[in-house]
């Protein structure tokens, strides 16, 4: 065992808001229950501690209260052990993968070009939704073995057509905090419009800083306030876009701001967006002017490519493998679809159990597995 050298304890966040929440419902007289065992049982339930989802005592206290959820469900326990596998295989085989990527593209120095800049956008853009997804899908497989159900965090996001769509699909408990106990006691939309806008834009630049003390979160949080403010803005209009085009605007608007987000600085985020736009670069590397060992930027395969066929189409894969990729998370059911609510037959069981196998495998095996939330 080595010492972490933390600060604070993992997941404090998320066990202060909900705290912060009853608190302030206790102050309002919207608390119906104070049972002591079962608010510590709330507060400490451990599934939900590390990556959430943010609960709400007014879901969960009730649930504890209930005997029927003191007796064994064969049900929800195949149903959890489903879910939980289905999480499992996004953080390892998944997010841990495109982690790879994007570590040594975000790395002090790194040297990028069109392709390598997109790609390392693109790593990161996956990588934070396969992981913090698949940690809440195993938080909620975990709680279903308890007969406890938490509140569904993600919707598929990156099917979404706008940018409220997809804060309506994105970390949804985290959206429901904001807007219940910021948004709303600002005014929220009851207001004129410029003070509508006013508690959009603060409310999310507060997002922004909850995930940490960085001027690049708030940067983040603010452009997407300011992303809804426009949103409204056109909405009011009465403007339709084509659905294709507005999926793929929100798509770039949000890879865009993840670069910030996951950036180390300014000049980092503004190096790997130049780089992203500036289609010169698309022609000026050739493989003479890299080293070999610098090709796996774009992975092994890819790697392979470029040294015995083609630098070409090996830069052009990695781009294709990434938004064939996007594509793909658009057109998938998402975790709930797949398993509550419908059958979960044989085959469906044996294909969870042997990739979750291999996850499984994988995490014992890999010295390359990174958990995001030691940096919020």
């Amino acid at each position: 065992f080595t010492p972490l050298h933390l600060l604070l304890p993992l997941g404090i966040s998320f066990f202060t808001f909900t705290q912060i929440a009853f608190l302030v419902d206790s102050y309002k007289g919207k608390v119906k229950e104070y049972s002591f065992i079962n608010y510590i049982l709330f507060v400490t339930f451990f599934p939900h501690l590390i990556a959430g989802p943010i609960l709400h005592h007014g879901e969960m206290m009730p649930q504890f209260k209930d005997h029927n959820n003191n007796k064994v469900n064969f049900s929800n326990i195949l149903s959890g052990l489903c879910i939980f596998s289905i999480g499992l295989i996004k953080k390892v085989i998944i997010a841990d993968t495109f982690a790879v990527f994007a570590q040594e593209g975000y790395s002090p120095g790194y040297v990028h070009d069109f392709y390598s800049a997109w790609a390392t956008s693109l790593s990161y853009t996956f990588q934070l939704y396969f992981d913090f997804s698949g940690y809440c899908d195993m938080a909620i497989g975990a709680a279903l073995l308890f007969n406890i159900m938490l509140p569904i965090n993600f919707n598929s996001p990156y099917k979404a057509v706008d940018i409220q769509d997809f804060w309506r699909r994105w970390h949804i408990t985290l959206g429901r905090y904001l807007r219940d106990y910021i948004y709303i006691p600002l005014g929220g939309n009851r207001l004129s419009p410029f003070r509508t806008y006013f508690n959009l834009f603060f409310t999310f630049t507060i997002a922004g800083l909850w995930h940490g003390a960085s001027w690049l979160f708030v940067l983040w949080g603010a452009m997407h306030g300011a992303a809804l403010i426009i949103h409204r803005a056109w909405k009011a209009t009465g403007m339709r876009m084509y659905k294709p085009i507005a999926w793929f605007i929100t798509f770039m608007f949000v890879n865009i701001s993840w670069v910030f987000f996951r950036s180390e600085s300014f000049g980092q985020a503004s190096t790997i967006l130049s780089n992203m736009f500036t289609i010169s670069n698309m022609r000026n590397i050739s493989l003479e002017q890299l080293p070999l060992n610098d090709l796996s930027r774009y992975g092994q395969i890819a790697g392979w490519v470029a040294k015995n066929i083609s630098y070409g189409i090996a830069a052009y894969s990695s781009v294709f493998i990434m938004s064939a990729i996007a594509l793909l998370c658009c057109s998938l059911k998402n975790s709930q679809e797949i398993i509550i609510g419908q059958r979960i037959g044989y085959f469906k069981i044996v294909i969870l159990a042997f990739i979750s196998s291999l996850a499984v495998y994988l995490s014992l095996h890999s010295e390359s597995a990174v958990f995001l939330y030691f940096n919020f």
